[in-house]
């Protein structure tokens, strides 16, 4: 990848490391992978004035003092991975780059995640989110419901003033997607029938689909003439999300993942992909696991031996596979594109994904 910053630039100490791309640097050199960890430190000095400038326009979502306000916020104030905002950063970068514009869709973007996020924890019956109690634990079911109500308006009404044609209507198409493909997930709790094809359509409604709205949004903002960036980029944004879900998938199988319980998507019954690489291999697993996930409240030792005979199936590295391939994917979407400092930073975001560790 050719360099994103000088050797002036490159020598100067970071004011502002970003979370995700100082968590990728770190999980990379950690696992021997210095080149990339390097990637990682240039694209981080690269965009470091954008994300500091979306994370000041982030701070300025109002504090009441209602509790749908501190629900919010009780969110926000965790801080996420921020992945999504600075896809629609870079591909802002192919044009006219990380404008007022852009900075008001990247907070949007974030904004949608962090609502379906609140919902999520509700419905999910979840204890904790990021490491810390969730919301709905600390406030109550209803406060989150309504917290995750008000991000979604907040985010609509950004996109609405940004004036870029269209962009409001994607987003109501992919929240309609959100919403079918958590129908589905609901729907399936619980059951294995029908797994592959059950899991797919979930994942393309209910994590591609966000980023491939904040890789168009940027495309968009970009300046006119953006019809086959956006196309590309739409692909590229679909792929690194079917790739990022993959390795959240794995990451729920092991014991050290920061910020999430281990087996948390095995306790909630949803059907992840090694899940569905396991019951296509191991013939008598299905009836086990529809046995268990009968159980409203598994015992710990029975989720234990149920991870077990997953691993033991290779479903682990068919997941990692998967992820693989997706990236893949996303990075040859992107020679249709001409070389620059915007596509090689995808190509790092696309392959920092793969290590992630949270």
């Amino acid at each position: 990848m050719s360099s994103l910053v000088t050797s002036a630039e490159s020598a100067a100490p970071s004011a502002f490391s970003p979370s995700v791309l100082d968590r990728l640097a770190r999980v990379g050199d950690g696992r021997g992978l210095p080149s990339l960890a390097e990637r990682l430190a240039d694209l981080d000095r690269w965009v470091r004035d954008d994300l500091r400038a979306f994370e000041q326009e982030l701070a300025t979502i109002p504090r009441g003092a209602r509790a749908v306000h501190a629900a919010a916020h009780h969110l926000l104030d965790l801080r996420g991975k921020h992945l999504r905002p600075l896809c629609v950063a870079l591909a802002a970068r192919f044009g006219a780059g990380f404008t007022p514009v852009a900075r008001g869709l990247a907070v949007a973007v974030e904004l949608v995640h962090a609502a379906t996020l609140l919902h999520d924890d509700v419905v999910d019956v979840a204890e904790r989110r990021r490491g810390q109690p969730a919301a709905s634990v600390v406030y109550g079911n209803a406060a989150a419901i309504f917290a995750g109500d008000w991000l979604l308006v907040a985010a609509l009404r950004r996109i609405a003033a940004s004036g870029v044609p269209g962009l409001l209507d994607r987003m109501l198409e992919i929240i309609d997607e959100m919403i079918v493909a958590e129908s589905i997930q609901l729907e399936r709790r619980g059951k294995i029938a029908g797994a592959r094809e059950d899991y797919f359509d979930i994942v393309e409604g209910k994590t591609a689909a966000l980023f491939r709205w904040a890789m168009v949004a940027g495309a968009r903002a970009s300046g006119p003439d953006h019809a086959v960036l956006e196309r590309v980029l739409e692909v590229y944004g679909r792929h690194l999300g079917i790739a990022f879900q993959a390795v959240d998938d794995e990451l729920d199988y092991s014991s050290d993942v920061t910020g999430k319980d281990p087996l948390a998507d095995l306790r909630e019954g949803k059907v992840t992909f090694p899940l569905v690489v396991a019951i296509e291999r191991d013939a008598g697993l299905r009836d086990r696991l529809d046995a268990l996930l009968a159980d409203p409240s598994p015992p710990g030792d029975d989720l234990a031996a149920i991870a077990a005979r997953v691993r033991a199936t290779g479903a682990l590295a068919a997941t990692r596979t998967l992820a693989e391939e997706h990236v893949g994917r996303a990075i040859a979407v992107l020679d249709e594109l001409p070389a620059c400092a915007a596509r090689d930073a995808l190509v790092t975001v696309a392959l920092a994904s793969l290590e992630r560790a949270s």
